[in-house]
């Protein structure tokens, strides 16, 4: 039978991690690493506390250590429908990559400022595609189409201005109301050395991608899409089945018609599917999920599960990483994606315990992370968001961490991360 526990670490894991070593001696290590985590939990829930929203939030611990950014700017790329959990994914993102925050530009309604999608700190910028909008709620009308439709978008104007940020140059970008459903006054956008743009559509125009350096599509099939919305509008909101399969069918069309198809572009993939684990599951709260790697990215070593290039299923341990029926299991192997051939790691599951996630992150090698334990420390400073029991989360922050060190090595900077102290060594009893 298959015994992962007793793999020995690849070389270039060992180069991260401790190097291998006898049983007794590697459960010591673990427990100090979770002695270590148990007490920087409480500091990281009192941070979460200021990280509620996408808007405003406090990202603390990491900061780039170059006074200026000088060069092009980096420019990711974020695509998935609404309600898929682009903020949740966010708010991962920007966490990892530090800086201080400085708000949404106008302050929002609630300091006398204008409306803005806009989020910006002294390292990332976000940018919400919405604000390329090509009509507002009231011209859509007219034309009959959806802003899913390529054809409601200014593609020509998204280029232009975000051609000119990676050039270092300032913009005056158009700000589309979600309150109002009106395009209001542009606002003045200054380059961070990080500018990520979310939407429906950051791969659809050809001239748009080739300016993207990484892209990532949060791919949530359609069975979740209808478990989840049901559990929003029909028990939470008291809509009808009916009503909610005519809105998702509504709208299906033009999503496969316009935002789909750049699943193929994608150099990784976050794809949320419905449990293996129960059969016909139609509640959507036990999740299937997969971290879809294209192979061939430059500057991107895939991750993977205990041995490279093998193909892998994983049962944990019961009494080393604690879940509730129907259980976890993981896979790892090549595949295909989209006409692409690619590496995929896949949770199928969810788990009880944060803490003892450092279990699942001392098997996956090419993590991205700076310190032994970062991945769950992060997962356990965002325990209260969506999706932090199960893949979604942990995939989630696994590509923040991966976006981070493909930043790193293609800019040449260097994000410095505080690890959390280790927790003091427990007294030996005395002997009577």
């Amino acid at each position: 039978p298959h015994r992962p526990n007793e793999h020995v670490a690849s070389e270039k894991a060992s180069r991260r991690r401790s190097p291998p070593s006898p049983r007794t001696a590697r459960s010591s290590t673990m427990h100090a690493t979770l002695l270590a985590l148990s007490a920087a939990t409480a500091a990281a829930f009192v941070t979460n506390q200021h990280t509620a929203g996408l808007r405003g939030g406090r990202v603390e611990r990491s900061v780039v250590t170059a006074k200026a950014y000088e060069g092009q700017v980096v420019l990711i790329g974020v695509a998935a429908d609404s309600g898929c959990g682009k903020s949740t994914f966010m708010r991962r993102l920007t966490g990892i990559f530090g800086g201080t925050n400085v708000g949404p530009l106008g302050g929002g309604f609630d300091n006398g400022g204008w409306e803005t999608n806009t989020l910006v700190s002294d390292t990332t910028t976000v940018i919400c595609l919405d604000d390329y909008h090509l009509n507002d709620r009231a011209g859509r009308k007219v034309t009959k189409r959806t802003a899913l439709d390529l054809a409601e978008n200014n593609f020509d104007l998204m280029y232009e201005q975000l051609k000119a940020l990676k050039e270092g140059g300032t913009i005056e970008k158009p700000i589309y109301n979600h309150v109002n459903g009106t395009l209001d006054t542009p606002e003045t956008i200054t380059p961070t050395p990080i500018v990520i743009i979310e939407g429906l559509h950051p791969m659809a125009d050809e001239r748009v991608r080739d300016l993207l350096d990484f892209s990532l599509y949060l791919d949530i099939t359609d069975e979740v899409k209808f478990a989840w919305k049901i559990q929003r509008d029909m028990i939470e909101r008291g809509h009808s089945l009916e009503s909610i399969q005519a809105s998702i069918e509504a709208r299906k069309p033009d999503f496969d018609a316009f935002v789909a198809p750049q699943r193929e572009h994608a150099d990784v993939t976050i794809q949320v599917l419905p449990t293996g684990l129960i059969p016909d599951d139609k509640e959507g709260k036990i999740l299937r999920v997969r971290y879809i790697q294209k192979d061939g990215k430059d500057s991107y070593e895939p991750t993977y599960l205990f041995d490279e290039g093998s193909t892998i299923e994983w049962t944990p341990c019961g009494t080393k990483l604690t879940c509730s029926y129907p259980g976890i299991k993981f896979a790892y192997g090549p595949d295909t994606f989209c006409g692409n051939d690619c590496t995929v790691v896949e949770m199928d599951g969810k788990f009880d315990n944060l803490q003892e996630l450092i279990y699942v992150e001392s098997h996956l090698s090419n993590l991205g992370t700076k310190y032994y334990g970062e991945l769950t420390q992060n997962m356990i400073k965002m325990g209260d968001s969506p999706g932090s029991d199960n893949g979604t989360g942990f995939f989630q922050t696994l590509a923040s961490l991966k976006i981070r060190e493909f930043y790193e090595k293609i800019s040449g900077k260097v994000i410095e991360v505080e690890a959390p102290t280790p927790a003091a060594a427990a007294p030996e009893p005395v002997a009577a």
